[in-house]
């Protein structure tokens, strides 16, 4: 926890970071800031995807919509938030010399949406009214 939190502070601090080992090549840190980036475009299509639910399916039963549309957005938030933390931690992994972090949060990820998206199939099968 503490690790984390101190992560948090340099999400703000990003200079700070230069304290910490050496400078690495920087096309791989040119490389970590396009897969932040990409995560991000990711949060913003989930987030996106949670509106377009709740706003374009008013038929489908109320609980089906809040529960899929929730779904999507926290997914986005997660995903916006991973991303920070991950550029960070790739960040000090390069500069230390370090093996790059790994992470559970991609299979997550992709569960969360395959689960939304058979809940999506199941209400195109069945209808959208309830």
């Amino acid at each position: 926890m503490i690790a984390f939190a101190r992560n948090v502070r340099l999400w703000f601090a990003p200079q700070e970071i230069r304290k910490e080992g050496g400078t690495p090549d920087y096309r791989f840190s040119l490389a970590n800031e396009r897969t932040f980036l990409a995560w991000l475009r990711t949060a913003l299509a989930l987030i996106g995807g949670g509106f377009a639910v709740d706003q374009f399916l008013p038929d489908l039963r109320w609980a089906w919509r809040v529960g899929l549309a929730l779904a999507l957005l926290g997914a986005g938030v997660l995903c916006s938030l991973r991303a920070v933390n991950h550029w960070m931690r790739c960040e000090q992994a390069m500069r230390r010399g370090e093996d790059l972090p790994v992470s559970r949060f991609p299979a997550v990820l992709s569960v969360v949406v395959a689960v939304v998206a058979v809940a999506m199939v199941v209400v195109v099968l069945v209808g959208w009214e309830g």
